[in-house]
């Protein structure tokens, strides 16, 4: 076993300039994790705020940064069940609460937070599509509690979180209504929209009907007014993004709705929730549902302009996936 090994790290916080890459010890497993070989990760948006300070949490310095990776098992503690060594398997939340991230060669990783990837399903689309499914599985039904013929309105449906929400909500039987812009409409129509419209569209109002059971706002808009004025009775509304945003909340109608707002961050989701996530998302990329829009390959070694673009522009549905070996 090597000594050292490359990796992206910081030794304090601040901007994307603070990223090195170079070498550091490869780090040993404890009884109950797993040493995975990384071949890729993944910068999501949350990675920068926690590389910023944005998202408090704690770390140890040098941190190696990131989040997600998809790997093999080099080694497995004793206590580390279900796993041994040439295992393919795939994690999404390292990096924070504590834990070192995967943007190296080698990552340890608790076993009850990393899922074997099925044997159909290559390592880039897993790392590309598992941030944001898992993201997606537990807003839905966890905090969402979708239901069979309900209405859901996704408010950025063609992003990479929005998406993955119009596939599993259409699945679990809803009538989704995705917001998007006009150029994205058919791709949302592919991912199971019924209906697809701009969000300053007149029509909406007339497409929820009775209401909206559930509103999934991935945007961040911070227009609660204008989801607790479109929600049904006892309808709910759940925040995935809009750290910076301080919404006004209309009270008293979501008051006479019997309706709720949940904020819902996945750093807070719990290992038994990531687990029943990882077999829904598991499940569907082995089908063919639930495949990464676009995906942008670059070396490890270019981690921090990876984090300044992601800080900078939108991703329009594409991934930037971080190849620990030269591509």
């Amino acid at each position: 076993m090597l000594q050292t090994m490359p990796a992206a790290y910081i030794e304090e916080l601040g901007a994307p300039g603070v990223i090195r890459y170079g070498d550091l010890p490869v780090p040993r497993p404890g009884p109950t994790d797993v040493l995975v070989q990384v071949d890729v990760t993944v910068v999501n948006r949350v990675d920068t705020f926690v590389r910023s300070g944005v998202y408090r949490t704690p770390l140890t310095f040098p941190f190696v940064v990131g989040r997600d990776c998809a790997g093999t098992v080099a080694e497995a503690g004793p206590g580390a069940f279900g796993f041994a060594p040439g295992d393919r398997v795939w994690c999404n939340s390292l990096g924070h609460g504590g834990r070192q991230g995967p943007s190296a060669s080698y990552a340890v990783v608790p076993a009850d937070r990393l899922y074997h990837l099925p044997a159909s399903v290559a390592a880039t689309d897993a790392v590309a599509v598992a941030h944001p499914a898992v993201t997606a599985y537990l807003a839905l039904h966890v905090h969402g509690q979708v239901r069979p013929g309900e209405t859901v309105v996704v408010a950025g449906a063609a992003g990479n979180v929005g998406s993955a929400l119009t596939v599993m909500a259409a699945r679990a039987g809803a009538r989704v209504i995705a917001l998007a812009r006009p150029r994205d409409e058919n791709y949302c129509r592919t991912l199971g929209a019924a209906e697809v419209l701009d969000f300053t569209d007149d029509r909406l109002r007339a497409h929820c009907g009775r209401g909206a059971d559930v509103w999934l706002d991935t945007w961040g808009s911070g227009d609660l007014e204008r989801a607790v004025d479109l929600l049904a009775v006892r309808g709910r509304v759940v925040l995935l993004a809009g750290a910076a945003d301080r919404p006004v909340l209309p009270a008293g109608p979501l008051y006479m709705k019997d309706g709720s707002v949940r904020g819902f961050i996945i750093s807070r989701a719990g290992t038994a929730e990531l687990a029943d996530a990882a077999t829904a998302v598991n499940n569907l990329l082995a089908g063919g549902r639930l495949r990464p829009r676009r995906v942008e390959s670059l070396p490890l070694s270019a981690t921090a302009e990876a984090h300044r673009r992601v800080e900078s522009a939108p991703s329009h549905g594409t991934r930037i996936v971080l190849h620990t070996r030269n591509l």
